[in-house]
């Protein structure tokens, strides 16, 4: 229990002004409460910070993600300092685009590409799975967005009498998919997967993989918490191709960007 009180303080920290890349994503524990186990979720926001280096924002844990939940975590990072974000990337989640509408309706949201690859690939037969592969493969590698909607129709046109619900998605969510289109080569690389987030996970769960349920909410948090502080010592070295990616960011946003005399 001694540690709560840093939680709290790392909780309520100032954090920086601008982000130009943020990654939100929910990992799920189950927790013992009055005998009854229940699943709650670690929502966790990593941000790439204008140094180039990663930083853990907030971890919140709690049960139903909504619009509402949204807005509150957001709110809070905003109430510590954050006045923009850039790029934000997520995996789909439940009501946080409608929330960061609210809260920043600049950011730019980038849904998760490679997310969106396994939900679409699990419509999929097995015996098509390869060959659907490829060639959806030609719209998220293309060049350019027209390139890329050019090769959606084909698939579409070829595969939609068997997979008509898998395609769906990529329509109905290509705004969202298609952000990282309109950026070169190392930004692309940078915002059109979670893998950042996939990473820290992966660490997380290596830390908590010893606890199949967690006696309360509060020992999750802890548990959370101190491997957090554990991982983020280890992130000593900047993003790779940060200085080209700030500038191109520097470009792109000149005036939200300006005022931090970059």
């Amino acid at each position: 229990d001694k540690i709560m009180p840093q939680i709290e303080d790392w909780q309520n920290r100032p954090l920086s002004e601008v982000y130009p890349v943020l990654y939100i994503d929910a990992i799920h524990y189950s927790v013992r409460d009055n005998g009854i186990i229940r699943k709650l979720a670690a929502y966790v926001i990593l941000g790439i910070n204008n140094d180039g280096y990663k930083e853990v924002l907030t971890i919140e844990v709690g049960e139903n993600e909504s619009s509402k939940y949204w807005l509150n975590v957001l709110t809070e990072i905003k109430n510590r300092g954050v006045k923009d974000i850039l790029i934000a990337s997520v995996d789909g989640l439940p009501g946080f685009v409608d929330a960061i509408k609210v809260v920043y309706p600049d950011t730019e949201i980038q849904r998760c590409v490679v997310h969106q690859i396994r939900n679409t690939l699990n419509y999929v037969s097995y015996k098509h799975k390869k060959e659907f592969a490829r060639d959806l493969k030609q719209v998220y590698t293309a060049s350019t967005e027209e390139n890329a909607l050019s090769e959606l129709t084909l698939l579409e046109e070829k595969w939609s009498d068997k997979y008509a619900i898998a395609l769906r998605s990529w329509r109905n969510n290509w705004d969202e998919l298609s952000t990282y289109f309109k950026y070169p080569e190392h930004i692309r690389t940078l915002i059109y997967t979670t893998n950042a987030m996939e990473s820290y996970n992966r660490m997380l769960r290596k830390v908590t993989k010893s606890k199949s349920v967690f006696p309360s909410d509060d020992s999750l948090h802890k548990s959370l918490y101190l491997a957090t502080m554990d991982i983020s010592d280890k992130w000593t070295q900047k993003i790779r191709n940060w200085n080209q990616i700030l500038a191109h960011l520097s470009i792109y946003f000149d005036d939200r960007m300006s005022s931090l005399n970059m």
